[in-house]
């Protein structure tokens, strides 16, 4: 990876950055009756209709962590249950005239611009070959087909991404979004995977072969022309999924190469015939952080953990797909509820990289930290808190934090002056803040938007952007590893009795100041907020498949 590729990447990030004098580039205004296409379809491509089977696998999201003593085998109707709480649609919404989905997944502004495809050889009841996944229909749609799946049975997902929709929105501060988007989707694969007792698996794969075996560098298919970028998929991510009796993948080039001879069907279906705007930022950011590389032994990675205590099974009794389809972004908090200090820890413990789910999907050694503004957290002061990630950043981190702010003068470590707080959290606490100051700091540097205000803590992401100069690739991993955390808050949350949300719209070099981070080598990716939600009686709530049975487990 070139000098170049690191500079345009760099230059990206400081161009797209929120400042209290003006925001990145954007549209100036939206129509929301030209939105682009929420779901996209492959006409003509054969279809296998997969079963809404998670229920009969369900098991207690408390012990999720444990691996179940008989996992499920793959098989058609184990897929079905793998994507519908990983992609599928969780419920539909509507209030007056306006009707629209929500998805295990989450996404910037229920955008979604993350598309989900099958390899697959050998599978129960799965065609061998590429297949993509409709979320809307919970239908495989099979786009190339092959004779012969292998000599045994094996399995993968790949992810690409659609940046037009969140560029319709955001402007140049889509891609962020869509690699944010991209890491909630990876860990919305692996919990689901976890509930089946398998695991996800990154594989290294450069970007263009990538592109070829999901079938999305077709000039046929995708053709050029003016507004040809609307429908342009990015290819973004291929895991390997491991369960009973699957084998491992075949590697990058030989699926590109198998998928060569394939009988290929289906034409993509419009995301945007007519747009109004184009942000040449974005594809220049895509392109230079595209992997080239690949690795050995079929190119799984292996990011390093450090030994964590195991992550305590949770009190909830909840089943882990019921708390993954009630998954939801809060709205609006309850400024007059707290939240337990047990629950706090526990919502912070389960952020750590272990490898487990949601981590399992991680692609690079951590590099993602927490700045955490405490409001309302039970037996703990208001101030502003660190949450090193790595035994390497809790040596760093905290040298390169406030030094000589009187603000930060009483810092000290959570676990010297609370015995609840389990000491290989590694929580400090840098200053002691009043709730109003607390309130007013948290609501200004999250874009003036009250849920990070009214919540019971909200927290930056800060990312460690040295891993760059190896690597241009390496910015998508980091935001990416920032999604998977959000993943991690967003399901905890729920099982905790409390509503997440991301927050991707932030003054980025303001948080820096707040914290006195001088260093540009630390930079706020993503924010998120965790509350106690207050509903909207007006929004009606349907199931999620209206035009099909759903069998009783």
């Amino acid at each position: 990876m070139s000098d170049t590729s690191q500079q345009v990447v760099r230059a990206y990030h400081e161009r797209t950055k929120h400042r209290f004098a003006a925001y990145a580039e954007g549209p100036g205004q939206l129509d929301w009756d030209a939105q682009p296409a929420a779901f996209r379809h492959y006409a003509g491509a054969p279809r296998v209709e997969l079963p809404l089977s998670a229920d009969r696998f369900e098991r207690c999201y408390g012990r999720l962590a444990e691996k179940p003593e008989n996992p499920v085998v793959p098989d058609l109707e184990s897929l079905g249950a793998l994507l519908e709480l990983s992609f599928g649609i969780s419920a539909w919404k509507s209030w007056g005239p306006s009707r629209w989905a929500l998805r295990c997944n989450p996404s910037s502004g229920n955008l979604h611009p993350v598309e989900a495809y099958v390899l697959a050889g050998g599978l129960p009841g799965v065609p061998a070959g590429l297949h993509h996944y409709d979320p809307q229909a919970h239908v495989l749609e099979t786009r190339a087909a092959l004779a012969d799946g292998g000599p045994a049975p094996w399995l993968a997902v790949g992810l690409s991404s659609v940046m037009w929709r969140e560029a319709w929105k955001y402007g140049e501060r889509a891609f962020r979004y869509c690699q944010l988007d991209v890491g909630h989707a990876v860990g919305a694969l692996d919990y689901a995977a976890a509930l089946l007792g398998w695991q996800v698996v990154p594989l290294a794969v450069p970007s263009a072969t990538l592109a070829h075996c999901l079938g999305i560098d077709r000039p046929g298919d995708f053709p050029s022309g003016r507004y040809a970028f609307t429908e342009v998929e990015e290819p973004e991510i291929l895991l390997a999924v491991h369960g009973p009796g699957l084998a491992a993948p075949p590697a990058g080039e030989a699926l590109a190469a198998a998928l060569d001879g394939a009988l290929w069907a289906g034409q993509p279906s419009r995301i945007d015939p007519a747009p109004g705007y184009r942000w040449p930022a974005i594809d220049q950011a895509a392109a230079a952080s595209r992997s080239l590389r690949s690795t050995p032994e079929n190119g799984q990675i292996s990011p390093a953990f450090a030994e964590l205590p195991p992550l305590a099974a949770h009190s909830a009794t909840a089943g882990a797909a019921q708390l993954i389809r009630q998954r939801r972004s809060g709205q609006r908090f309850d400024p007059k509820c707290t939240l337990d200090k047990a629950a706090f820890y526990r919502l912070l413990d389960a952020t750590l990289p272990r490898p487990q789910a949601p981590f399992d999907g991680q692609e690079a050694d951590s590099a993602i930290h927490l700045l955490l503004f405490v409001l309302r957290v039970d037996g703990l002061p208001t101030g502003l808190y660190l949450l090193p990630r790595t035994p390497q950043a809790a040596l760093e981190l905290p040298a390169a934090l406030g030094q000589g702010d009187a603000r930060f003068a009483g810092r000290c470590p959570v676990a010297e002056v609370d015995p609840d707080c389990p000491r290989h959290l590694g929580l400090i606490l840098l200053g002691a803040l009043g709730l109003q100051e607390m309130q007013r700091l948290a609501r200004a540097l999250s874009c003036h938007q009250d849920i990070a205000a009214t919540s019971a803590f909200s927290l930056g992401m800060l990312g460690d952007f040295s891993s760059l100069a190896g690597d241009a690739a390496n910015y998508r991993k980091l935001l990416r590893e920032a999604g998977l955390v959000g993943q991690a808050l967003y399901l905890e949350a729920e099982a905790a009795g409390v509503r997440g949300t991301g927050i991707g719209c932030f003054f980025d070099d303001p948080v820096h100041q707040a914290f006195g981070i001088a260093d540009p080598r630390w930079q706020s990716v993503y924010h998120f907020t965790v509350g106690t939600p207050i509903g909207d009686a007006r929004i009606e709530t349907s199931p999620p498949y209206p035009q099909r049975r759903k069998e009783n487990p």
